[in-house]
Order: structure tokens, then C-alpha cells, then sequence
């Protein structure tokens, strides 16, 4: 019977509903473009590192107490290395632990660059200031798993 079913009458809807709704889809697609945004940033790192495994990657250990070129390539394919792993374990796995995994990561290898070339504080680029909107970033996306 047709007039079993529920039926919502215009009138029934108010603003707060319509309000809610709109407030849940937009967070939905700025968590969906932040997901995005992290995936692109570790994966493109990952493939521009190994790119340029004799040049700018290169070119960021010089001048830092690592001296020996294999020592080096291995560190350029170990960082490139998790770098994709995290990107695609984000994309297939969106979850608090890879986020977590993420988070960790970053930390290590900003303390580590810190401490390699401190002088990367001070690029006119950022290299190691953009850590911390992505951060910020991956701590929403966290938050917004649990």
C-alpha cells in the first residue's frame, strides 16, 4: 500500500535540517580533498626523489656529514621508497593508523633533515615548513577516522 510508506512533506523540512546536511557534505568533500591532497604530496615526492636521485636529491645531502655516495643513494631510495608506500597505503587504507604511520614519519625525517641541514629552515621555498600545514593536514584526517 502506497500510503504506508513515510513520506516527507515539504513543511516537515526545516532549515536546520537542510543546514546540516549541507555543513555534513561539505566537511565530506574537504576531508576527501585533503585525503587527496596528502596521497599527491607523498606519492609525487616518492617519484620525484628517485627522478632526481642524482640531482636535487642528490644535490640536499651535500654539505651534510653524509659523504659516501652509496650511503646516499641508499637514503634517496629508502626515503622515496616510504614515500610511496605511505601515498598508496593512504589511497587503498585511509585509516587513523596510516595517518598515524604518516604523522611519524614526517617527524623523523624533519628531525633528521633538521639536524642534516638546519640551514633548510630558511629556503625561500619552505621544503621543511610545509611539514607543518601537512601535518596539520593528516591530524584532521585522524580526527575525522576515528
Amino acid at each position: 500500500d502506497l500510503h504506508s510508506f513515510p513520506t516527507r512533506r515539504s513543511s516537515d523540512l526545516n532549515s536546520h535540517s537542510i543546514a546540516n546536511e549541507a555543513s555534513m557534505t561539505y566537511a565530506t568533500n574537504n576531508r576527501q580533498a585533503a585525503l587527496y591532497a596528502v596521497i599527491t604530496v607523498w606519492i609525487w615526492t616518492g617519484i620525484v626523489s628517485l627522478l632526481e636521485r642524482h640531482g636535487q636529491s642528490l644535490q640536499l645531502l651535500q654539505g651534510t656529514p653524509i659523504n659516501d655516495a652509496t650511503v646516499q643513494q641508499l637514503l634517496i631510495w629508502a626515503g622515496a621508497i616510504v614515500d610511496l608506500a605511505l601515498g598508496i597505503g593512504m589511497a587503498l587504507f585511509p585509516r587513523q593508523r596510516m595517518f598515524d604511520l604518516a604523522l611519524v614519519f614526517m617527524a623523523v625525517m624533519t628531525l633528521v633533515a633538521t639536524y642534516l641541514s638546519p640551514a633548510l629552515w630558511l629556503h625561500p621555498l619552505g621544503p621543511l615548513l610545509k611539514n607543518i600545514p601537512i601535518a596539520i593536514l593528516l591530524w584532521q584526517l585522524r580526527e575525522s577516522t576515528s
